[in-house]
């Protein structure tokens, strides 16, 4: 009798437990808390907890298991839980770190465990997603065959990027690495592309002027914003880039091509290491743990561009770093470089010089974005980056010689030209045609004769000049079709209309300077 009560007593505790915490496990899987402190805990007392699990913490919030030793697993805290104290109750849930995903995402902020941050109810989610999920099989990819334009001249010419690629942008702090990012958040407006924007480790001042010029220029209509700031737990955090990877994979596999951007994974990465270290980890070169490598393979392995048959979604990837010095050689921005599919690098010289964005051109490289160019950029920019690298250098060399030959000057000329067409404001992006029209009045020496200093108005004449008359232009760009000697005609027929006035002004201003000047020599 004595046991069958204690048997009834038994199971009546358990089912009460499992109302509360939502598992089915047996009895003897509840633990208590060892230690806690910084953000995480050490639990006792759960045999056969997996790592990745997610553990409830005696109602007080909850936990996911991040080390396991054979007495004792380290969990991080997904929650502020200032009451936690040694001796707590900790229940297993059988269950992983899940994030809502779905439509009625777009147009919010939310958190990585998608609770809203915008004041707005809770969003409408479609499924909840694991924030850790398998790459794609190498069967169910496509060849990246489809560009992703940017807007910006110097990328979308010379370091073109594909949908379904991994690219790295990376440079000293505050040289204008997430100004890239929102510039090409801002161009994927009318391309039909879902734009994720990831904020980890970042001040809750920053992400703020991010989210201000999202809404100014109208991008928030097609874009996540998802936000683990510097203030929020060590857990939500590391969890953060694959929680948003999750979101876009949803996306990508109902067709739709999307572009996410981890803003940085230098936080990220530092993040890690603070919890590796607190979980008494040894540390590795420069105090990160071994498996530094393997936490940002695993997660930028799930941008991919599916099959047809999939859907034919995509999901990019613009991871971005921090480098100290201009020092990419460091831990973490070589892990990163080998692991994407090609660097834009910021250059703090071009940056000082005012040359914005400062992108260099000869440390920066697009190892698939090449093939999935437009066919309209095929014979324009061919030679483009060799020109500018061959200027760089004979610009270096006319510094400590007086003499240079003719060609030579005139390499010099052109390449300085290039590189004051290649500026760019800020949140202005460039359309394709008005990005190629501009290339081709510089290859084809159309500005030759204007000067250095009034390049700029030039260049405005001749993108609002096609920009109104070259529809048909765009017709052929919105075929994929590359240039034919036609069109090709028709574009020289308007860069000579746009700079008709421009160079006529020039003209009078050399003829008035030459009358100066011979007047100054009669005198």
């Amino acid at each position: 009798m004595l046991e069958r009560a204690y048997r009834e007593a038994l199971e009546a505790l358990q089912n009460a437990q499992d109302r509360r915490y939502d598992h089915t496990l047996p009895l003897k899987e509840t633990g208590h808390v060892k230690s806690t402190g910084d953000g995480i805990a050490r639990i006792a007392g759960l045999p056969r907890v997996q790592l990745g699990e997610l553990i409830a913490l005696a109602g007080q919030g909850r936990a996911m298991v991040l080390d396991m030793t054979e007495s004792e697993v380290g969990v991080v805290l997904m929650d502020h839980l200032p009451s936690l104290k040694t001796g707590a109750l900790a229940y297993r849930t059988g269950d992983v770190a899940r994030v809502p995903v779905g439509e009625g995402l777009i147009g919010r902020i939310i958190d990585p465990l998608g609770r809203p941050l915008d004041g707005g109810p809770p969003p409408a989610s479609a499924d909840f997603y694991p924030a850790e999920r398998a790459p794609r099989p190498i069967t169910d990819r496509a060849p990246v065959e489809r560009p992703l334009q940017t807007g910006i001249k110097v990328i979308d010419a010379l370091v073109p990027i594909g949908r379904g690629q991994r690219q790295l942008i990376l440079g000293d702090r505050q040289i204008g690495k997430t100004s890239i990012a929102l510039d090409t958040m801002v161009n994927q407006k009318d391309h039909n592309v879902i734009c994720i924007y990831l904020a980890v480790g970042q001040q809750q001042a920053a992400v703020a002027r991010v989210v201000a010029d999202l809404r100014q220029q109208e991008a928030m209509e097609h874009s996540i914003v998802m936000v683990a700031s510097a203030s929020d737990p060590v857990g939500i955090q590391y969890l953060a880039p694959y929680a948003a990877t999750s979101v876009g994979e949803y996306l990508m596999e109902q067709g739709r091509d999307v572009l996410i951007i981890y803003d940085d994974l230098t936080k990220h990465a530092n993040t890690y290491r603070e919890l590796s270290l607190l979980l008494r980890r040894p540390p590795g070169r420069e105090a990160y743990p071994g498996d530094i490598f393997y936490i940002h393979s695993r997660l930028l392995e799930r941008a991919t561009h599916l099959r047809k048959e999939l859907g034919g979604g995509s999901l990019t990837a613009l991871p971005i770093v921090e480098t100290q010095a201009e020092n990419i050689s460091a831990y973490i921005p070589t892990n990163l470089i080998s692991i994407t599919d090609g660097q834009i690098y910021l250059d703090p010289g071009l940056y000082q010089q005012g040359f914005l964005p400062p992108v260099d051109v000869g440390l920066s490289v697009s190892r698939v974005g090449g093939s999935a160019q437009l066919p309209a950029y095929q014979g324009i920019v061919d030679r483009l980056k060799l020109t500018y690298s061959q200027f760089q250098e004979l610009e270096m060399f006319s510094r400590i010689s007086a003499r240079l030959d003719r060609e030579s000057q005139q390499a010099i000329d052109r390449g300085r030209r290039l590189r004051e067409v290649l500026k760019q404001p800020r949140l202005r992006p460039v359309t394709v045609l008005e990005q190629l029209a501009v290339l081709v009045a510089l290859t084809e020496g159309k500005f030759d004769d204007v000067a250095l200093e009034n390049m700029g108005a030039a260049e405005r004449a001749v993108q609002e000049h096609v920009r109104t008359a070259g529809h048909n232009l765009d017709e052929t760009i919105d075929r994929r079709e590359t240039f034919s000697p036609d069109d090709r005609e028709e574009l020289r027929a308007l860069l000579a209309e746009a700079l008709q006035t421009y160079q006529k002004e020039d003209d009078n201003d050399d003829d008035v300077s030459s009358d100066r000047e011979s007047n100054s020599n009669r005198t």
